[in-house]
């Protein structure tokens, strides 16, 4: 039987973008999307969805937008930008529905001046690597007017497998980087933890699985673990994406008067990886930065 619902937009469609097209559509949503990369429009068209060239095309057609870009500038450009949905005539959007993660602040001005525009703005970022999100397995963190998650819901749902209200607009951006942060520093102990146990000579597979059922086991392990042992950099979540993250965490909590030593030594590890051509790889990647950080003897 063909869906009679209204098709979702969807703008972005790198590892996330995907990732949620495919929750998407496997929920029986018709699925709008469009990305400057010809090849990811292409890999959005042999999921079953409806790939056009331009984000006015979608503002025409879609109530619903969902925006999962890679910062700040890019969201606030797609939409209120030259060829943004703001700009396209006849414009059928509403509701915009924001996975990237941003700047709180950033966020909170622009759903200030989208609102005089009858334009609703809600933060809805998950946590989770585009293949947790691909499965349903991520958590969506909602920032934003109640009213607006309501009329959204079944979006959320269908994309997430748990979903928390955290309040107005900022506070989703602000719980997605404080997450980020956890989960990032969850990474860095694994990889220094695997690589201390690889120089021990301590059979490194037996070690993981005592390690996962132990009181050091976080659910990092089970995402990143295997692949840091066998050099598996193929990505679910890149280096950039991180190292863009962090940034954005040490300068809002330079804003708030806070120092974060772990978080910048993190940041610190990232960019060694970035330095050394290891950037577009899987963040597990962060392993290879540990092993090269050994004391040359003599």
């Amino acid at each position: 039987m063909q869906d009679t619902r209204s098709p979702l937009g969807l703008i972005g469609l790198g590892l996330i973008g995907t990732a949620l097209a495919k929750r998407l559509l496997a929920a029986g949503f018709p699925v709008v999307g469009t990305d400057i990369a010809p090849d990811a429009r292409a890999r959005l068209a042999g999921l079953g969805g409806t790939a056009v060239d331009t984000v006015a095309e979608i503002a025409r057609r879609c109530e619903r937008v969902l925006i999962a870009v890679f910062n700040s500038d890019q969201v606030e450009s797609v939409i209120e930008g030259a060829d943004g949905l703001l700009a396209a005539e006849g414009r059928k959007t509403s509701v915009v529905l924001n996975f990237a993660t941003c700047d709180p602040d950033r966020m909170v001005a622009l759903a200030g001046r989208l609102a005089p525009r009858g334009l609703d703005f809600l933060e809805t970022p998950l946590s989770g690597a585009s293949d947790q999100v691909a499965r349903g397995e991520a958590v969506c963190l909602v920032g934003g007017d109640e009213a607006v998650l309501g009329a959204a819901r079944d979006v959320v749902e269908a994309v997430s497998g748990k979903h928390y209200f955290l309040g107005p607009v900022g506070n989703g951006a602000k719980a997605k980087l404080a997450t980020n942060l956890i989960l990032g520093l969850n990474r860095a102990a694994l990889a220094e933890g695997l690589v201390y146990a690889e120089v021990l000579g301590l059979p490194l597979d037996a070690f993981f699985e005592a390690a996962r059922n132990s009181a050091a086991y976080s659910q990092a392990m089970d995402v990143k673990g295997r692949k840091m042992i066998t050099r598996d950099f193929s990505t679910a979540g890149k280096v950039v994406q991180s190292a863009k993250d962090f940034a954005l965490i040490l300068q809002t909590a330079r804003e708030q008067g806070q120092t974060l030593p772990f978080a910048a030594a993190y940041a610190e590890a990232m960019a060694g990886c970035i330095a050394a051509g290891e950037g577009d790889w899987d963040n597990s990647a962060i392993v290879e930065h540990v092993r090269r950080a050994r004391i040359r003897k003599g």
